[in-house]
C-alpha cells in the first residue's frame, strides 16, 4: 500500500510537466494576439492536419485599454479582472475556440497573468476591454474584487515600491515590476481568486498554462495556487489529468533568482536556449555549429524534462526580456529557419514555435521605438482577422511562421522521430554539421561560407527520400530535392552556401 501511494504521489507531482498533447504531437505554437475565431479555424484547417499539438494564446482576461501609445501589445499584460473578454474575443467565442480545437486534438494553453494587475498610473474609470470600473490609484478592482488589502505594498522595502535591485530576491518578488500593482499572493483570499479564474478556464477545457512573470512570484505562493487547480476536463482528457504548467523565469545567470527554484511547480522557460543558439547561428563571438554536439545540458541548460524551449518569443523578438541582439526572428528569415529547424530536430526540451505579426520598425540609437505596436488593427482598435493567401501564407501583416513550409515540415519531422536517440553526429570543425534521430530522421546544415559536399552515415533504411526543407512528398514524387540512402545507410549531401535554405532534412515518412 505504501509503495502504491508513493507511486501515485510521484505521478501527481510530475504530472504538471506533461504537456498533455496527443501522442505523436510534440510541439505547440504561440499564436500571438490572434482572435479566438481565427484560432478555432486554424486548429481545424491547418494545425491538426499538420501535427501541431497545441496553441499558446494571449491572455484571455479583461485588461486595461491604453491609448498612449495606441493599443500596445503589452496592455494585455495589465489585468483589470478575470472576466473573459479581450480584443481576441468574448467568453462565448473563447469557449467555441477551446471546444473546436480540442475536438481536433489541438489543445489550448493560456498565458496566465496573475502576478499583478494594471500599472499604478492606469488612472480610473471603465477604459477596459469589458468596461469594468477600476481605480489604479486606490488599488480598487471591484470586478474581481481586489482592494488595497490585496497588494504587496507593505511587504516591499524599496522607497518607491518598485524593483530596484535584481540581486535582491525579496524586491523582485514583493515590489512592483515596472509599476504594475503587485498582488499579495501570500494571502489565502488572493490565491483563491487566482485559482478560481484558472479553474474556470480548466473547466472550459484548456490543457495548461504559461505562468507569466513567475520570477516575480514566490515559488511557494505559486504552489499554493496550483495545488487548488482542478483536473482537466474529462470531455477531452483522461480522468485525473493535471494541467500542464510552464513558468516564465528569465534566468541567464548572475541574479539572485534561479530557474531551478521553480522546478517543483512544473516546467520552466529556458531563456539561455534562444540566446545561445542565436549567437551560434549568427557566428558571433567565435561560436560554431560544431560546438552544438553536446547541446542541451552540456551547455549548462536545465534538464531536458524540465525545459520549455523556443528560438524567440513575443518579448525578445522586440528586444525585451532576455537574449538581446542575438535572438533570431522572422526578420532574419534565412537564419531563423535554420534555428527553428535545429530546435525541432534536436531532442532537448519541449518545443514552442512562435507565430508573429509584422510592425513598422523604426530604429533610433539602435532601439526600435515602435516595439510597442499591437497586432494588425482596424481604425477602431479591433484586431484584424488572419487572412490566408493562395500560397497558404498569411495576409493582413500576420507572419504565420508556423505555416512556412520549412518550419511546418520540421514540426512534422519532430513528430516522426519522437522518442528516437540523438545519433550519428558529424561536423567539419566549423559550421557544417549533421545528426540523426535513431533510424527515423537525419538533418544536415551548411552555415559556412563555402559549399558542402559530403557522404554521411544517416542510420536510415535504404531508399529515396524527399528533402522536407526544399519541398514536400506528394504521392510518389518530391516537389523538392531527393536524397538517395544506400543499403549501407550512407547518403551524399550537396548544399550550396548560397541556397535559400542551407539545410536538408529527411525522415522515414518522407520516403518514396
Amino acid at each position: 500500500m505504501r509503495i502504491f501511494l508513493l507511486v501515485v504521489a510521484f505521478q501527481f507531482c510530475w504530472a504538471q510537466y506533461n504537456p498533455n498533447t496527443k501522442p505523436g504531437r510534440t510541439s505547440i505554437v504561440h499564436l500571438f494576439e490572434w482572435r479566438w475565431a481565427d484560432i478555432a479555424l486554424e486548429c481545424e484547417r491547418y494545425l491538426a492536419p499538420n501535427g501541431y499539438g497545441g496553441v499558446q494564446i494571449s491572455p484571455p482576461n479583461e485588461n486595461i485599454v491604453l491609448t498612449n501609445p495606441w493599443r500596445p501589445w503589452w496592455e494585455r499584460y495589465q489585468p483589470i479582472s478575470y472576466k473573459l473578454c479581450s480584443r481576441s474575443g468574448n467568453e462565448n467565442e473563447f469557449k467555441d475556440m477551446v471546444t473546436r480545437c480540442n475536438n481536433v486534438g489541438v489543445y489550448i494553453y493560456v498565458d496566465a497573468v496573475v502576478n499583478h494587475m494594471c500599472g499604478s498610473g492606469g488612472g480610473s474609470g471603465t477604459h477596459s476591454t469589458c468596461g469594468s470600473y477600476f481605480n489604479a490609484g486606490t488599488e480598487d478592482f471591484p470586478a474581481v474584487p481586489f482592494s488595497s488589502w490585496d497588494f504587496n505594498d507593505g511587504k516591499c522595502q524599496t522607497q518607491n515600491g518598485e524593483i530596484q535591485n535584481y540581486n535582491d530576491a525579496n524586491q523582485v518578488r514583493d515590489c512592483r515590476l515596472v509599476s504594475l500593482l503587485d498582488l499579495a499572493l501570500g494571502k489565502d483570499y488572493v490565491r483563491s481568486k487566482v485559482a478560481e479564474y484558472m479553474n474556470h478556464l480548466i473547466d472550459i477545457g484548456v490543457a495548461g498554462f504559461r505562468m507569466d512573470a513567475s520570477k516575480h512570484m514566490w515559488p511557494g505562493d505559486m504552489k499554493a495556487i496550483l495545488d487548488q487547480l482542478h483536473n482537466l476536463s474529462t470531455s477531452w482528457f483522461a480522468s485525473g489529468t493535471r494541467p500542464f504548467i510552464y513558468q516564465e523565469v528569465i534566468d541567464l545567470g548572475g541574479e539572485a533568482i534561479s530557474a531551478s527554484e521553480y522546478f517543483g511547480n512544473g516546467r520552466v522557460t529556458e531563456f539561455k536556449y534562444g540566446a545561445k543558439l542565436g549567437t551560434v547561428i549568427r557566428k558571433w563571438s567565435g561560436e560554431k555549429m560544431a560546438y552544438l554536439k553536446n547541446w542541451g545540458e552540456g551547455w549548462g541548460f536545465m534538464s531536458s524534462d524540465k525545459a520549455l524551449v523556443f528560438v524567440d518569443n513575443h518579448d525578445n523578438q522586440r528586444g525585451h526580456g532576455a537574449g538581446g541582439a542575438s535572438i533570431l526572428t522572422f526578420w532574419d528569415a534565412r537564419l531563423y529557419k535554420m534555428g527553428v529547424g535545429f530546435m525541432l530536430a534536436h531532442p532537448y526540451g519541449f518545443t514552442r514555435i512562435m507565430s508573429s505579426y509584422r510592425w513598422s520598425r523604426n530604429f533610433e540609437n539602435g532601439k526600435d521605438v515602435n516595439d510597442w505596436m499591437g497586432p494588425p488593427s482596424n481604425s477602431d482598435g479591433s484586431t484584424k482577422s488572419v487572412t490566408i493567401n493562395a500560397d497558404t501564407t498569411c495576409g493582413n501583416d500576420w507572419v504565420c511562421e508556423h505555416r512556412w513550409r520549412q518550419i511546418r515540415n520540421m514540426a512534422i519531422f519532430r513528430n516522426v522521430v519522437d522518442g528516437q536517440p540523438f545519433a550519428n553526429w558529424w561536423d567539419n570543425n566549423s559550421n557544417q554539421v549533421a545528426f540523426g534521430r535513431g533510424n527515423k530522421g537525419f538533418i544536415v546544415f551548411n552555415n559556412d561560407d563555402w559549399n558542402l559536399s559530403q557522404t554521411l552515415y544517416t542510420g536510415l533504411p535504404e531508399g529515396t527520400y524527399c528533402d522536407v526543407i526544399s519541398g514536400d512528398k506528394q504521392g510518389s514524387s518530391c516537389t523538392g530535392i531527393t536524397i538517395q540512402v544506400y543499403n549501407n545507410g550512407n547518403a551524399n549531401f550537396q548544399i550550396s552556401n548560397h541556397a535559400e535554405d542551407p539545410f536538408v532534412a529527411i525522415h522515414v515518412d518522407a520516403k518514396l
